[in-house]
């Protein structure tokens, strides 16, 4: 299995728009961090977690060919707003399935209206195969991949966490409760929502995360959705052995 970080970065990218901290003239292309997004290639099969604010600018830097399916984890803006830019494979490829569970469809449909009533003529719209996740209910795609959708909560919000085999990728969370620790056991790569070293009211922050690693007992695990309070280069020697801060083009095998 290999995992891309398309992007690493919280709701407003790093640099922030008008921010002149540490991290945000930092001149690191690990400090450049565009809105959290990966790629899980794995048994000739290429899948896309999110559909970030930044999807078209990734894939082109990714130089994306194809993709089978579209995950979501929820529905806030950096995480959906980039759905549109999947019409230029659909041109190639035809319909293209996206999964999200049933809290997320609702907003899918109201914010994108004109791909599931479409009302107005001319130009492309994207062609959506819409699927529902439960928790803990694994589907397949391919023969090789098996996904189990967990639940994880942000806030108040439930979101979607996938485990994909031996890896699990959770992002934008506050909580993980306890059958989902129990689902999350025996892996190889766990990649982990990680804002800051402070606390904050609906994502993780570092002594948190860390409980929560103790707890999974993760082989490797990588920290996103980073905010520009985390300088890589300046922060990264402040974590444990087998945790590491990702970055955006990180490729891990």
């Amino acid at each position: 299995m290999k995992l891309t970080f398309l992007g690493t970065g919280t709701s407003t990218g790093v640099p922030s728009i008008g921010c002149e901290c540490e991290t945000c003239t930092s001149d690191d292309p690990r400090d450049k961090r565009l809105r959290v997004s990966v790629i899980i290639e794995h048994a000739g099969r290429t899948i896309l977690v999110d559909t970030s604010s930044d999807f078209r600018q990734q894939a082109l830097r990714f130089g994306l060919k194809s993709l089978d399916a579209v995950l979501i984890t929820h529905c806030h803006a950096d995480h959906i707003f980039g759905l549109d830019d999947i019409r230029p494979l659909n041109f190639r490829f035809g319909a293209l399935g996206v999964h999200a569970n049933e809290r997320a469809w609702v907003d899918i449909k109201r914010i994108f209206k004109y791909i599931f009533e479409p009302s107005h003529f001319g130009g492309g719209l994207p062609q959506v195969i819409p699927y529902t996740v439960y928790h803990r209910a694994p589907f397949c795609i391919g023969p090789e991949l098996v996904i189990t959708p967990l639940e994880v909560i942000h806030g108040r919000l439930p979101v979607m966490a996938y485990r994909f085999n031996d890896f699990a990728y959770l992002t934008d969370l506050s909580d993980i409760p306890a059958e989902t620790i129990d689902s999350l056991q025996d892996l190889d790569v766990l990649v982990l929502d990680c804002l800051r070293f402070r606390e904050h009211p609906t994502h993780l922050w570092v002594d948190r995360a860390l409980e929560y690693i103790a707890q999974i007992k993760p082989r490797r695990t990588f920290f996103t959705h980073i905010a520009h309070d985390i300088k890589h280069g300046r922060d990264s020697a402040r974590l444990p052995p087998g945790v590491e801060f990702a970055y955006d083009g990180l490729v891990v095998e």
